[in-house]
């Protein structure tokens, strides 16, 4: 990825606007020009996550002085499942979305007892909202919640019960595993009306991408909408590698990467591009 331009002016002149790094262009196809972030206190987000997550990111990101619009771009179902009658040794989770499912489900008196792993913190606090009570999290990705399983659990011990999503990044690396498919995120059809005027006549600066699967359905929204060019043009902010992967393949215009596959590392990220006032305008 290119560095950004440079924000230095003559004396007396106009700043040049703040420039994205671009993502570079996957073919000779020509790749939109990428957005520049307005300068001003305040910078124009979407926020594509779904409830309730996306409304506390949009909260987050409101205190620290942007204009946030939300636009979840997938839904949450539950789906029926059957608990195996078998000894298991411990309850898997990589997505809240698992946790707040269990949460009203009647099997959750008899699994809230065991161990159970999350990959990261947030899936955790789900969990124990949810009445799960030893937790151990791995802080981290499948390869990590791979390594802490790897060291706490007994192979010789009975399965591991992972509650999955029916649409997931991928499965976790342990056995025995009993997989049990208790949710899906079902993708929206449109964007909002504010969102596709707000793309349309590109007034939004930056984008908000927490999975893979969401960041697919903003990009098919954005093309019924006739608006794909525009939606390429902001700032894409990614969870990861593998959430930006849409983006990249449509050849978005400016891709950035949280340091963590987290909230706060995502939040941290948009906090790093905003615009600072230059050297020579300090009075």
């Amino acid at each position: 990825m290119a560095a950004p331009a440079s924000r230095r002016s003559a004396k007396g002149q106009p700043p040049t606007p703040y420039a994205l790094v671009s993502t570079p262009a996957a073919s000779s196809k020509r790749a939109p020009e990428p957005a520049s972030f307005i300068r001003s206190e305040r910078v124009r987000l979407l926020v594509t996550r779904p409830p309730p997550d996306g409304e506390r990111t949009a909260g987050a990101l409101r205190a620290r002085g942007h204009h946030v619009l939300i636009a979840p771009m997938l839904r949450m179902e539950a789906l029926p499942w059957e608990l195996a009658d078998q000894a298991y040794s411990g309850v898997i989770m990589t997505s809240a979305n698992a946790a707040r499912v269990i949460a009203g489900d009647p099997h959750l008196a008899k699994l809230k007892g065991l161990p159970t792993f999350t990959v990261g913190r947030h899936t955790a606090e789900a969990a124990r909202a949810a009445g799960f009570k030893e937790l151990h999290c791995a802080e981290g990705d499948r390869r990590d919640l791979a390594l802490l399983l790897e060291r706490r659990i007994d192979a010789r011990a009975g399965p591991l019960l992972y509650l999955a999503g029916e649409d997931r990044a991928g499965d976790v690396e342990v056995k025995p595993l009993v997989t049990a498919v208790v949710y899906r995120m079902a993708k929206l059809q449109r964007l909002p009306v504010a969102v596709e005027a707000g793309l349309a006549q590109g007034q939004i600066d930056g984008v908000l991408h927490f999975s893979r699967r969401s960041a697919q359905a903003y990009l098919e929204c954005a093309q019924r909408a006739d608006v794909l060019s525009r939606a390429l043009a902001p700032l894409q902010f990614c969870l990861s590698c593998q959430v930006a992967e849409p983006l990249a393949s449509a050849q978005a215009a400016g891709i950035k990467i949280a340091a963590r596959p987290d909230e706060p590392a995502l939040i941290e990220l948009v906090d790093n591009h905003q615009p600072k006032e230059p050297d020579d305008e300090r009075a």
